[in-house]
């Protein structure tokens, strides 16, 4: 993906006012984008803000953040913030769970490549497993 195609923010008059803590990770799909997030970490060089502890800064483009990682000691590469209405667990390799319920939670941007979610992404997603298990025990 290049800095233009990365998806705008749902909303973004609320960039900045998510809660810190969320899930990470997972789930396949999503919904929305919320903000953009680059973390700063005292231990590896960036400002102590906190007294020693971690911190992010929001932001509503991707492009932004990514000046803003670069040019900052101690900031990791952007995260997104995203929503997941529905989406997909895993609690073990291989077995894949249709979750219907709302989650927040962090990606590396290059899991935006993944489809964002529509009514058939899952069902077809579960689908194609069971085809492709059904064929490897025939």
């Amino acid at each position: 993906m290049n800095d233009t195609e990365y998806p705008a923010v749902e909303d973004p008059s609320q960039v900045g006012s998510y809660d810190v803590l969320t899930n990470t990770g997972g789930g396949y799909v999503w919904d929305a984008v919320l903000e953009y997030r680059v973390w700063c970490h005292p231990a590896r060089g960036a400002e102590d803000l906190h007294g020693g502890d971690d911190y992010f800064y929001p932001f509503e483009k991707y492009h932004d953040a990514l000046a803003f990682s670069l040019a900052t000691e101690g900031a990791e590469p952007p995260l997104a913030l995203i929503r997941q209405d529905e989406y997909i667990d895993e609690p073990e390799i291989g077995q894949y769970v249709h979750v219907r319920e709302v989650r927040i939670t962090e990606w590396p941007v290059e899991f935006l490549q993944q489809p964002r979610r529509t009514r058939n992404t899952i069902p077809d997603f579960l689908s194609e497993c069971l085809e492709k298990l059904r064929s490897e025990m025939n």
